[in-house]
């Protein structure tokens, strides 16, 4: 197995690096395992949504391939995301599969995104994987405004996947969606219980992909309010994407805002995403998707890999979202991997 690796390893050192048409190394893949939640957020999805037949998802065999024809053509950051992640069964086998990759240096980084109410029991598996660092989306630390925001009361289940996280050794990123009338009363607390938590925390932009534009805040403002109580430096720090980091001195942690829609940051994407049906996702904010589903399953892993390289060539200059695009144009977050 390891002589095997090895040569995988080689051969991607061999290929020429995935490129696009503007001249943008990809090296970051979103992978969605499932479309299933067992959230509701409102600006995610409605209560009464319909996921897809399981006949439709791809199998975890199916997920480890396509995963592993990335990694051979230069992806060196993996992100594992949902729906929820971690309600697909088997995901902890799927996930130790791909750390092989982690262990010979094929892949610098395998984490995921996870609403982190299944994380507790999951916590020492995926740091045994391989996995170093998750993201936990969290939008609110209040339990009547969580469940507001989601639908259901899983606080409590969220909080203790992050301590079960942190105990595992796993660095954690908090993710809270920015909400005018939603949860920016908040925001100062968020920065201080991220402290406390020894957790980084990022500030994301609403986008047009659901029904929550009413709500949007540019981040400047969410960054301005805050510096009345913090002192935020701004720092070099990087995590493959596009969070810009500041450094909250009185906590010793870091803060990101991630601005899509008020400092877009196009010109450097080097993200792809995959849905879990295999429909890779070149741009969040155009409807134009590759089905990689019929070059995985009818051809051999030349003809996978050939798929992916012509599909990169057509990724988009930047999102359509300053023109206005509506929701209706583009798939809804759960169905995109985040």
């Amino acid at each position: 197995m390891n002589d095997r690796l090895s040569r995988i390893e080689i051969d991607r050192d061999q290929q020429p690096p995935l490129i696009d048409a503007y001249g943008r190394h990809i090296s970051y893949l979103r992978m969605s395992v499932t479309d299933r939640c067992n959230l509701r957020c409102f600006y995610c999805k409605s209560d009464d949504v319909r996921f897809l037949p399981k006949a439709e998802i791809l199998s975890l065999e199916e997920l480890d391939r396509v995963a592993s024809a990335f990694v051979r053509l230069g992806v060196r950051k993996l992100r594992i995301t949902g729906g929820e992640p971690l309600v697909r069964p088997g995901i902890e086998q799927l996930i130790e599969r791909l750390g092989r990759h982690v262990a010979v240096g094929a892949l610098n980084e395998l984490t995921l995104t996870t609403n982190g109410t299944q994380l507790a029991r999951h916590a020492a598996a995926l740091a045994a994987a391989g996995v170093r660092r998750v993201n936990v989306s969290l939008d609110s630390l209040d339990r009547w405004n969580f469940e507001r925001i989601t639908l259901r009361d899983e606080l409590p289940l969220v909080l203790a996947g992050i301590r079960a996280a942190r105990a595992a050794g796993l660095a954690v990123r908090i993710n809270t969606v920015a909400m005018a009338g939603i949860n920016d009363h908040e925001f100062d607390e968020l920065v201080r219980w991220c402290g406390d938590q020894g957790c980084d925390m990022a500030y994301i932009e609403v986008m047009p992909l659901g029904n929550s534009m009413e709500h949007y805040v540019p981040l400047d403002a969410v960054r301005g309010e805050l510096s009345k109580h913090w002192t935020l430096i701004p720092i070099a720090y990087k995590t493959g994407g596009p969070a810009r980091y500041w450094q909250v001195m009185e906590t010793g942690r870091r803060v990101a805002f991630i601005a899509p829609m008020s400092h877009g940051f196009c010109t450097t994407c080097n993200r792809l995403r995959l849905t879990c049906t295999g429909s890779l996702v070149l741009c969040l904010g155009h409807g134009s998707n590759v089905d990689l589903r019929a070059a995985l399953r009818a051809g051999d892993d030349a003809d996978l890999e050939a798929a992916i390289r012509s599909a990169v060539v057509a990724k988009p200059a930047g999102h359509s979202f300053a023109a206005g695009i509506r929701p209706a144009e583009v798939r809804p977050m759960w169905q995109l991997g985040g």
